[in-house]
């Protein structure tokens, strides 16, 4: 194994102070009663795989909390009495040593080192959530400074570049058999792969292009929604004058090249830097919003939904900041527009309900999930945002800003990712 270095502890330490205790694999609660003997306690634990229990022992007011380890085990084992005949509270700690679930890590292992603990137990108001082992934290710290930091940072060729984006998959896995929300692996990808496309950005443009230009990523990726790899969405805004960059279809092309080689497949619909429609001076991009939203293109709505998606990724976000300004003012008292806008929303309906197929038997025709599920929600909540000047990419930020302005009702926002 390679050396530390100080990057990485770097790194670590930006995990433990950005990460909640929430974010790493809290163990749930296992209990069993404090009368229990030892011996039926740990053919308990072997049946169910785990190494500790939580305790309770008494009634009401002077109900108590307990943790049973392997530690306890041992001390067990050195006492005169029979394990089968010695109660489990006789052996076990019931100061513990707890944590809010919102605590930051580095509150966690401070506490652990504070008190010479192993293990906190976790709270979530006055709920127990479940147990933080030492080994969980410092698992999830480790794969932070070794997986999820890539040395995307450290980056300073596109082959070195490339090897740190070869680790995301791997990192997705490790976080997911760590029992981590798929809500927190796809923000956590997404930080990623933003930082991965500014990085590679930065190594294949010269310093000048990278300061007058916005780098932005859509669909998927824009709206914060993506775990695996899909298919590339990427455009860039440039400040007039350098879209005329002498050597600039030449870097789209080495850019959009670089990221099918890390993983991320072309657009079929060319959507990418390579498309001199997606790379343009500002002028030429609100041209295009105008003619996209008044013009008679049949694409002219479908490329807007990709366009609102947009995040800025690196360069200039001003530039995205302006363009949004003016794509609001092109909007005002376009309702026509804004209902012909919203109609895909219906557009996959079929003669048989969807609904019926899901639940039906002997019916082989294939469900498509993305366009019967969750593109009617996605997009009609962008057509809303759209509507309402909301600047949020992702479908639940979208929902969250829509009910906090009144423009969507609370039950119909239900759901919406509260605990994310």
């Amino acid at each position: 194994m390679a050396p530390s270095t100080s990057s990485d502890s770097q790194r670590e330490m930006l995990s433990l102070v950005t990460a909640r205790v929430r974010d790493a694999y809290v163990r749930k609660p296992f209990y069993v009663d404090g009368g229990l003997d030892v011996v039926s306690l740990c053919r308990q634990l072997s049946a169910q795989g785990l190494t500790s229990a939580l305790v309770r022992d008494g009634q009401g007011e002077q109900a108590r909390l307990g943790i049973f380890t392997t530690t306890d085990l041992r001390d067990a084992l050195l006492r005169p009495e029979p394990p089968a005949t010695l109660a489990v509270r006789e052996v076990v700690r019931f100061d513990l040593i707890e944590i809010e679930a919102d605590a930051d890590l580095f509150e966690a292992l401070w506490l652990m080192v504070r008190h010479r603990v192993h293990r906190l137990l976790v709270r979530d108001g006055g709920a127990v959530l479940g147990v933080l082992g030492q080994l969980d934290l410092v698992s999830f710290v480790a794969n932070h400074s070794h997986i999820v930091a890539l040395q995307i940072d450290d980056a300073t060729t596109v082959a070195e570049l490339k090897d740190a984006a070869e680790r995301i998959d791997a990192m997705v896995a490790l976080l997911h058999d760590g029992g981590i929300k798929i809500e927190r692996i796809a923000r956590l990808v997404g930080e990623l792969n933003h930082r991965l496309f500014a990085r590679l950005w930065s190594l294949v443009a010269p310093a000048e292009l990278v300061a007058n230009s916005c780098l932005l990523v859509m669909g998927s990726e824009g709206r914060g929604e993506q775990i695996i790899k899909t298919d590339q969405d990427n455009a860039l805004l440039l400040r007039d004058g350098f879209e005329q960059h002498p050597q600039l279809a030449e870097i789209a092309v080495r850019f959009n090249a670089a990221l099918a080689e890390f993983g991320y497949p072309p657009c079929p619909g060319n959507i990418m830097l390579t498309n001199p429609l997606w790379r343009s001076g500002e002028a030429q991009f609100r041209d295009s919003l105008r003619e996209w939203i008044y013009g008679s293109d049949p694409e002219g709505p479908m490329r807007l939904a990709i366009f609102f998606d947009a995040i800025a990724v690196a360069g200039d976000a001003h530039l995205l900041d302006r363009l949004r300004a003016h794509l609001d003012a092109v909007l005002a008292g376009s309702d026509a527009f804004l209902a012909r806008f919203a109609a895909p929303a219906d557009q996959f309906d079929e003669p048989n309900s969807w609904w019926l197929r899901l639940t039906a038997r002997g019916d082989e025709r294939p469900l498509d999930l993305k366009k019967l599920g969750t593109f009617p929600i996605v997009h009609g909540v962008r057509a809303l945002s759209l509507k309402h000047q909301v600047r949020e990419s992702g479908t639940t930020e979208r929902l969250h800003r829509l009910v906090e302005a009144r423009h969507l009702d609370a039950d119909l926002g239900r759901g919406r990712g509260d605990d994310v």
